[in-house]
């Protein structure tokens, strides 16, 4: 299997951390590495980190930031950071909660392994017959309302841009996340309209999840949801 490195951002997140799961990723996902990326918790996240990658083989990337860069920049600094290494040949990231549970990064690796015309592959959470999508009600009906405006922004028929689940394949990834973003949150459709503005939109697969499950204590807040919408107009402004 192609080595990938997943970058996983953590910001106050010792509560939430779903150890068992992230140990078991050596097992069901060869040829994975993690990037744990500190975004400057004021919590016990630091100390939480460096205990927990002491027990995963193999031993993942630690990452910390002096102080909070907010999700976007904590990723784009993990992407850059793995892509210097010189050995994968994918990248992603992946929620710390693991609301996307690691089978589905499997599902994602495979399906660019079966057309490798796709470039980046993006979950989509969708609710339907044979999957479980668990999401709080407030969250889902402004999570549509955004992913419509985003659609209509970036004019793509893209269903679900904030997903924390992403592969890309590598020297394209290098292109997406060389500049910082316009927003701490809204980043993900910067990554579509940065991918529409140099390639073709046709080499982004969005995949229907089979699990996504929403666990207490996401740091989106209403101020940040509004924030992010506001955000869509600088982004359009910029990529239009």
């Amino acid at each position: 299997m192609l080595r990938t490195s997943i970058i996983i951002p953590c910001y106050n997140e010792a509560r939430r951390f779903q150890t068992e799961a992230l140990q078991e990723l050596a097992g069901k996902c060869p040829g994975v590495r993690l990037w744990f990326v500190n975004d400057g918790s004021t919590d016990n996240t630091r100390k939480t980190l460096e205990h927990l990658v002491r027990s995963i083989t193999p031993e993942p990337e630690l990452i910390h930031l002096p102080e909070n860069v907010g999700k976007a920049e904590a990723v784009r600094l993990g992407i850059l950071a793995s892509l210097r290494e010189g050995c994968y040949s994918r990248c992603g990231f992946w929620d710390a909660d693991l609301a996307t549970p690691f089978n589905e990064l499997m599902r994602m690796s495979k399906a660019m392994d079966k057309n490798p015309r796709f470039v980046m592959v993006s979950g989509c959470r969708v609710q339907r017959l044979g999957s479980v999508i668990v999401r709080n009600p407030w969250r889902h009906y402004c999570g549509r309302f955004f992913a419509t405006a985003a659609s209509i922004v970036l004019g793509i028929p893209v269903y679900d841009t904030q997903c924390g689940a992403k592969i890309f394949r590598s020297d394209v990834a290098a292109e997406l996340f060389r500049e910082p973003f316009l927003s701490r949150w809204s980043f993900d459709v910067e990554l579509f309209a940065r991918l529409g503005r140099s390639r073709s939109i046709k080499e982004v697969l969005e995949l229907p999840l089979l699990e996504w499950i929403d666990y207490p204590g996401s740091k989106l807040s209403f101020t940040a949801a509004l924030k992010s919408t506001f955000d869509l107009a600088r982004i359009y402004r910029k990529y239009r």
